[in-house]
């Protein structure tokens, strides 16, 4: 029998998917793993010692609070910089991080002040690694593509996210939290060797700047003379707060007092990560022309989860509920990547995803505060629906802006029309991928 000749063997990987892409992709998944474990394990770790609910959230917000401090000057940096070497630094700042929280568990009774310290590391970590990571992605693939390359991503991710927080709880239970911080460190290690890889070749140099103070200005200009770009991040600064408070307080209360405890309740946030598995799937087939309207009108099922809080439904409801909201907002996050994928300049992805991450996060600390004090002021039900009537209100409010009820899917960015953009994994063909 004849031996099929290298021209007719199918490729292992689809042609969209370069090396780049699957570099990033497969570190991703490596450090979503490793990452939403040490979650569970450090609020254990916590507990251990001694520490209450108030000592976990203070850990919890000192991670926090160096990424918002930090997000804007990290997109300059990743925008000035080679952004795979942002990213590598980050990974390495995260690994050593992890392993001394790890070595502090493992050898001792850590204080809270070492785990508040080590957690604000490992937020500035992130806060340079998410607008370098954002921004390497998004040139990582080709416009006609991209639409696909990022729900196969966003879906990878969400598995990850699953996998994860479900791993790590069993190897809490079997193993104790220290071993799942040390783990964490050698999956930001893997996936920083990995990022090490990247091909940045093809990616002109950055034309010499003005300095960060500049480079800050000047991706805000982009920011604010879009008006589809900073409506919507205005509009989830506001429902990603309230959603944060639903999830991380009400609903652990409604869950005791009404569901049967925690386990259901960890039950319903898997429901709704499985839904934005299936909701990455989805996006891989279809393809709205309308990005933005598409993706708008799948914000508003995010309102559902509080309100069946505030009834409260039956678990087998909620599980419903949590997933259909999943599934719908993971149209809207595929969609979102298209659109900025399609409209900035690769030069400028970085800090402009910069602008989009602390709009992001900046009011959650100050909503999840504040929800105990409105539950006691206004009474759990009642701040349940103001939770899901302010994600309808902003919701319904941006889709006033025209950009966003017209802005078209194209085969080609309109920021990527010249050489001077020129994508990070436009290879030259090798074995029919290029």
């Amino acid at each position: 029998m004849t031996s099929p000749t290298a021209s007719s063997r199918s490729p292992r990987r689809p042609a969209w998917a370069g090396r780049n892409y699957t570099l990033l992709t497969a570190a991703a998944v490596i450090t979503g793993l490793g990452s939403h474990g040490a979650l569970v394990a450090a609020a254990f770790a916590v507990i251990e010692t001694g520490g209450d609910g108030g000592d976990v959230g203070l850990v919890a917000a000192a991670r926090t609070l160096p990424l918002v401090l930090f997000l804007l000057i990290g997109g300059a940096v990743a925008d000035r910089l080679p952004r795979h070497r942002v990213m590598v630094a980050a990974n390495v700042l995260n690994c050593l991080s992890q392993a001394g929280f790890a070595a502090l568990v493992l050898t001792g009774e850590p204080r809270l002040w070492h785990m508040m310290l080590l957690a604000a590391l490992g937020g500035t970590g992130q806060a340079f690694f998410g607008p370098a990571a954002e921004g390497m992605l998004m040139s990582s693939v080709e416009g006609e593509h991209a639409g696909r390359a990022f729900a196969v991503f966003r879906m990878a991710m969400q598995g990850a996210v699953l996998g994860g927080a479900a791993l790590g709880g069993a190897m809490v239970a079997a193993i104790g939290p220290g071993w799942v911080l040390a783990a964490d460190a050698a999956a930001f290690a893997l996936a920083g060797a990995l990022r090490a890889f990247l091909d940045v070749g093809h990616i002109p140099p950055r034309a010499p700047g003005g300095g960060l103070i500049a480079d800050l200005r000047d991706g805000w200009q982009e920011f604010a003379g879009r008006p589809w770009l900073w409506g919507i991040v205005v509009q989830f600064s506001v429902a990603n707060a309230v959603v944060a408070a639903a999830d991380a307080v009400y609903g652990p209360l409604v869950a005791r007092d009404h569901l049967g405890g925690a386990g259901p309740w960890g039950l319903a946030l898997g429901a709704f990560g499985a839904g934005t598995v299936a909701g990455a799937l989805l996006m891989t087939r279809w393809k709205p022309r309308r990005l933005l309207l598409a993706g708008t009108l799948c914000v508003f099922p995010l309102a559902l989860p509080s309100a069946a809080l505030a009834v409260p439904v039956p678990i087998g409801a909620l599980f419903g509920v949590m997933f259909v909201a999943g599934a719908t907002v993971e149209v809207f996050g595929v969609s979102w990547m298209t659109a900025l994928h399609q409209e900035i300049p690769e030069h400028k992805l970085s800090r402009v995803s910069a602008y989009d991450w602390f709009g992001s996060v900046a009011l959650v600390p100050l909503a999840t505060a504040a929800a105990g004090p409105a539950e006691e002021a206004l009474g759990r039900t009642t701040a349940l629906w103001g939770c899901a009537g302010l994600v309808v209100l902003v919701t319904a409010a941006v889709l006033c802006v025209p950009d966003v009820r017209t802005l078209r899917r194209r085969t080609t960015p309109v920021a990527r029309g010249g050489t001077e953009c020129a994508s990070a994994d436009a290879e030259r063909p090798v074995g029919g991928l290029g």
